[in-house]
């Protein structure tokens, strides 16, 4: 293949006839997926087995990839979840006669072509595909190599459903993983709305460098978690064990806790029970790694300047002991991607503070950032989770995949 115009082509294509269909359709073509996916189990872990024996075992990108039948019936239920959702496209927003008789309406109508490039994350291509029908888009799915087993049949899956309620299967497409194709798609104006980048922030950062199409980014994830010195120290540890423990590799997971030197010793007394347990590797500032050593915790290492600032996406955090909310305002005004912050407090007037000044999709008083995700806001399956402040911003979900568009009726009037 000497490059992906002929899929472009098809693209561009299908978004006729996806516009053509009504809500309820759109409903019951995700309905019909769900069931799919439930019955095609065991096919959809034999391709998945297939990418894992590919990939190192300590490779954090392995729990990203990883797939079993729990996380598959999430994905059908994800599906079904977003069939149950308003359809956003053909909402009127907006509508009046002018003076000289014209009827003016504002529509919200699909983007169009939406394009998606990520890594190593399997649930992209259900949660892309899903919401794009629902929302009347047509989607272009660049997926990594270390899943491309795993994209490829559920991507046959997706097109086995259209094809069964007599859709053009371009409507979902699988691009090729050679990353010759990425420039040609990063430049294809002519039949691309927009591309949406989801993984690494070296990955965000060429598609924004390069790309001619519109971008919208999403996923990196720098997070903090400040425990000011008002916090109640039992609160503040289960809040941070959760952010940093229960899925490390994902971009709404801790990276960096910020201390009051007021609390740092009894914080850091209670964080090593769970830290320890689950092996948790934290670089740490002088002062707080001096705490560390003396209780003796013994995945322990020296905190450099490029451990804050750093996404983890594993079992690692590092560790700041600030004096006052104000240093960690500016701690994070510094190093933070914009994604999910959070304070502990029991202080009113600096809750109020920290959620007012950090600048961030999303921020957090007294609960654990890993809430960051369309469907726990609601919102049902997202794209990723936008830090840019256009168009959308926090969870990308299915609100977000329509623009506007103005319809003029008149009856022969001229200007």
């Amino acid at each position: 293949m000497e490059n992906i115009t002929e899929q472009l082509e098809a693209a561009l294509a299908a978004t006729r006839d996806i516009n053509q269909l009504d809500s309820d359709t759109k409903a019951h073509i995700l309905t019909d997926l769900a069931e799919i996916l439930r019955a095609r189990v065991t096919a959809i872990l034999f391709e998945n087995e297939k990418d894992l024996k590919l990939l190192d075992a300590d490779d954090p990108k392995r729990d990203r990839l990883v797939l079993n039948a729990e996380r598959i019936e999430a994905l059908a239920k994800s599906v079904l979840d977003v069939a149950k959702l308003p359809d956003p496209s053909g909402k009127l927003l907006n509508q009046q006669v002018l003076d000289n008789g014209l009827l003016l309406e504002k529509k919200a109508v699909p983007l169009g072509v939406v394009a998606v490039i990520y890594e190593s994350r399997p649930n992209v291509t259900i949660d892309v595909a899903a919401l794009c029908i629902r929302s009347g888009n047509v989607c272009l799915l660049r997926g990594g190599t270390d899943a491309f087993h795993t994209n490829q049949i559920l991507v046959e899956i997706i097109q086995k459903v259209l094809i069964q309620h007599h859709l053009n299967p371009n409507i979902v497409q699988l691009l090729p993983t050679d990353r010759k194709f990425v420039q040609e798609l990063l430049t294809a104006t002519k039949f691309v709305d927009i591309i949406i980048p989801r993984g690494s922030q070296s990955l965000i950062d060429f598609v924004r460098a390069h790309a001619k199409v519109p971008v919208i980014e999403t996923g990196a994830g720098v997070c903090h978690t400040y425990v000011e010195q008002s916090a109640t120290i039992d609160k503040a540890v289960a809040i941070v064990a959760n952010a940093k423990i229960s899925r490390p590799s994902v971009c709404n997971a801790l990276d960096t806790i910020l201390l009051d030197e007021e609390i740092a010793d009894s914080f850091l007394d209670g964080i090593i029970v769970p830290f320890e347990k689950e092996r948790v590797e934290v670089f740490a500032d002088e002062r707080s790694y001096a705490i560390l050593e003396r209780l003796g915790y013994p995945y322990l290492r020296q905190a450099n300047e490029v451990d804050f600032g750093r996404e983890f996406l594993d079992l690692k955090c590092s560790i700041k002991i600030l004096n006052g909310l104000e240093q960690a305002l500016t701690h994070i005004a510094t190093y933070s991607s914009r994604h999910s912050e959070c304070i502990v407090s029991n202080d009113s007037e600096k809750l109020e503070r920290f959620m007012n000044a950090v600048d961030a999709a999303a921020v957090y008083a007294n609960a654990s950032t890993r809430f960051t995700d369309g469907g726990e806001f609601g919102l049902g399956a997202e794209i990723g989770i936008s830090t840019q402040k256009l168009h959308a911003r926090g969870p990308f979900a299915l609100e977000k995949l329509v623009t506007e568009k103005w319809y003029v009726t008149g009856n022969g009037q001229i200007r």
